[in-house]
């Protein structure tokens, strides 16, 4: 079932959101080479309870990190680690949630460390684009439905020569961090739940170099690139309202 929010609602859930994105900024700047993934967990996990806020992925479904860091094929849900170590050249996606007054924001973001190849950063910036190009849908598409969404992303993608991933998709996000509706990267113009006011969404294009196939690691949580290729991801929470659609987690 769909949870319509209040503008109340909507109010908290900025804040958590405020929290989620500036994690995330700090975050961004401890990315560089021999630092490990353990290491920013650490310090994300104690930026958001500094903040007052709980980290929501930790625990969640037994998920033993703050934020899901995953590195070059590794598409999504990578588990913190001091053995994961950042090298020269690698992109690296953090995904990472606050909880604040019982409402969650969700963020994603991909970033190089040092200097990157010319394809990965091809790859993070169709991935961006692609995000906005879903809001833009909702935003000047009249009666937007969550097809529209995934068409945007994945027509922009593809224009690319890029694939989106399938078996993971953008979701409901609020009281929970898992709510409805899905939200596929991948649709038809004018198909699905129509989207209203009230609506909160994790937008989050999951977005490949090559094939749209992926794998589970044996860990039971990562998740990789069937061919081993790039993969790239962006989200923000967002509320859509009578005005437009609120970027609750772009705080930059």
């Amino acid at each position: 079932m769909i949870q319509l929010k209040t503008p109340e609602q909507i109010e908290i859930m900025k804040v958590a959101g405020r929290i989620t994105g500036e994690t995330l900024l700090m975050a961004r700047e401890l990315i560089r080479e021999g630092v490990t993934t353990k290491e920013i967990d650490e310090k994300i996990n104690r930026y958001i309870k500094k903040c007052g806020a709980k980290p929501t992925f930790l625990g969640y479904g037994g998920f033993p990190g703050s934020a899901c860091i995953s590195i070059n094929n590794e598409v999504i849900h990578g588990i913190p680690s001091k053995d994961r170590v950042l090298k020269e050249g690698d992109i690296v996606k953090i995904d990472v949630g606050a909880q604040w007054h019982g409402f969650t924001g969700d963020s994603a973001a991909t970033f190089g460390v040092g200097k990157i190849s010319d394809e990965a950063q091809r790859l993070i910036d169709a991935t961006r684009e692609s995000f906005f190009k879903a809001v833009e849908a909702i935003e000047k598409t009249p009666n937007p439905r969550v097809g529209d969404i995934g068409y945007a992303v994945e027509s922009h993608v593809k224009s690319y020569g890029y694939s989106v991933v399938r078996e993971f998709v953008g979701h409901g996000v609020g009281a929970n961090l898992h709510e409805d509706p899905n939200v596929p990267n991948y649709g038809t113009q004018g198909r699905g739940v129509r989207i209203y006011p009230g609506m909160t969404l994790a937008i989050e294009p999951m977005v490949n170099v090559g094939t749209h196939e992926v794998r589970l690691l044996s860990d039971g949580w990562g998740v990789v690139t069937a061919d081993g290729k790039l993969s790239a991801h962006y989200e923000h929470s967002v509320a859509v309202t009578d005005n437009g659609v609120i970027l609750l987690t772009k705080v930059d």
